[in-house]
């Protein structure tokens, strides 16, 4: 049996809408498969977990043991972006001042959310074990290094890591080049 679902199985997920050549392991948990876009060319492997409103784009690879939690806010990737394994992607998250309960089972008058939009750039690069928090704005093209904690935007084109997370140094501007050159090809122009 292959590892991923087939056409009629990802048919029966409810997705909001989905492309060709979707892959998504059926070891992967969907929570609200109605708030969740896919596009063309798009592999979720093993122990992924995608809760909330999320929009893939275009050729995106999300690796193994990677979250997304978009909640009522979102979280977007576009085209050529990916996630290394353990990546976890907030675009809500409680309040820790001490202010409020802070889990799921408490009841929602007495906590509170912190939220906002992620957006993951197009040739964006995030490595293995990052965290990114509510709000934040991954550039285009920009390379997080693994294990970094993403508090703020991460500027177009720059590789960027620690805790938090930082400027390190300009990124090679190369992969829009081989981006423009697979979309010719899907659309048949040369």
């Amino acid at each position: 049996m292959d590892s991923f679902y087939t056409a009629d199985e990802l048919q029966s997920l409810g997705l909001k809408a989905y492309g060709e050549n979707v892959k998504i392991s059926r070891k992967a948990s969907l929570y609200g498969a109605g708030n969740i876009e896919i596009g063309h060319d798009v592999r979720i492997d093993d122990f992924c977990i995608l809760s909330g409103k999320i929009k893939l784009c275009h050729y995106i690879h999300i690796a193994a043991q990677s979250l997304l939690f978009g909640g009522n806010t979102g979280v977007t990737m576009e085209n050529f972006s990916g996630l290394s394994s353990r990546c976890a992607i907030y675009a809500e998250s409680d309040d820790y001042s001490g202010n409020f309960l802070s889990n799921a089972a408490c009841p929602a008058q007495y906590r509170s959310i912190q939220q906002g939009k992620v957006l993951i750039g197009q040739y964006a690069i995030i490595g293995s074990g990052v965290t990114v928090l509510p709000g934040v704005n991954i550039a285009e093209g920009a390379a997080i290094g693994a294990m970094s904690l993403v508090l703020r935007d991460a500027p177009p084109w720059t590789i960027n890591a620690g805790i938090p997370c930082r400027v390190i140094k300009a990124r090679s501007k190369k992969a829009i080049e081989l981006g423009q050159t697979v979309l010719q090809h899907l659309t048949g122009e040369h």
